[in-house]
């Protein structure tokens, strides 16, 4: 009884005790997918197929949930081209700005420069790969948006395009491990029920953040906002894993993370919100698709040509999401 009495007096304290929650529970997600790439779960693979489900999971609570509360679909509409925006220029702009993000090594100190190996032109290669699929899913959802709205069978083709390109990347996991002639340990399946329980906790703090604000009612900033603060809030735990793998220095895996995570909001969550409730597609949703691109094609650049983004592209794009956060774009 007494632990019943101190959780609903944790609850009292919203919505701090939520926001703790949530933060909490994503963190610790990130760090058990750290463990799973120890498991039989690598490099690109990881960052594109795994990492994505952790680091885009509150986005995907968060469309659930504002959709259970009747929110408007304009809104999560918002929130994922927030959330993309941010991944593309920040979150790989800044760790670039700081550590440097190199796919294949740089000149040796004799001013020669080292061949990459055949990981790293694998990596490149899964990168480029990855960054094509950005393009194809942001076109798809301009393409079924055109109309103004986004109905069932609009749905169908998001959520459906999506599985599709990940059942693409479960395939690669299974051909890399007969390659290396290994199989995942049974081990897994724990990580994967600790990580089923964290989403919960996910859920849960998400559910009552979105009701907190919600009660709130229009003429609050929280309320009118949130589609913007959601898509900022969301994209915590992206910060940790691109911060987390910059300094380790595996750019590869900053990369795939942050654009994977990208699928996860376009097409899934949209796809998703659009299977239960009509969304209503705002004028200015173009100015963020073309964001999106723009960004993407710099880093389909500087990845082909120059295996690499330097530093003052990170500052660019640092600079670039200030103005955009600062202008609200999307408000």
């Amino acid at each position: 009884m007494h632990g019943a009495q101190g959780y609903r007096f944790l609850q009292s304290l919203d919505p701090w005790f939520s926001l703790l929650l949530f933060i909490a529970c994503s963190m610790l997600m990130v760090y058990r997918l750290n463990v799973l790439e120890r498991k039989g779960l690598e490099g690109t693979v990881l960052g594109t197929l795994v990492m994505p489900y952790a680091s885009g999971f509150p986005n995907l609570m968060f469309a659930f949930s504002l959709g259970r509360q009747g929110g408007s679909g304009s809104v999560i509409l918002e929130n994922c081209i927030v959330n993309n925006v941010t991944n593309l220029t920040l979150l790989i702009g800044l760790p670039a700005l700081v550590w440097t993000l190199n796919i294949v090594p740089r000149r040796s100190a004799k001013g020669g420069r080292r061949p990459p190996s055949k990981l790293q032109r694998l990596n490149s290669l899964s990168l480029v790969l990855t960054i094509v699929a950005l393009f194809f899913f942001t076109g798809a959802l301009w393409a079924l948006g055109r109309d103004g709205r986004l109905d069932f069978g609009d749905g169908l083709v998001l959520v459906g395009i999506f599985i599709f390109w990940q059942v693409l990347h479960v395939f690669d996991v299974l051909k890399y491990n007969i390659h290396k002639r290994r199989s995942l340990p049974w081990t897994i399946w724990g990580d994967i029920f600790l990580i089923v329980l964290l989403g919960a906790g996910v859920l849960h703090g998400v559910d009552r953040l979105v009701a907190w604000v919600m009660a709130l009612g229009p003429g609050f900033i929280l309320y009118d906002q949130l589609g913007m603060l959601s898509g900022c809030l969301m994209v915590l735990p992206n910060a940790t894993l691109a911060a987390y793998y910059a300094w380790a220095g595996r750019a590869d895996i900053v990369y795939s993370s942050q654009v994977g995570d990208g699928h996860i909001c376009i097409p899934m969550c949209i796809g998703l919100f659009a299977l239960f409730c009509v969304i209503q597609v705002p004028a200015q949703m173009m100015i963020g698709i073309v964001i999106i691109l723009a960004a993407g094609l710099l880093h389909l650049f500087f990845i082909s040509v120059m295996g690499r983004l330097p530093r003052f592209m990170g500052a660019t794009l640092t600079l670039a999401y200030g103005v955009y956060f600062y202008t609200g774009f999307m408000g």
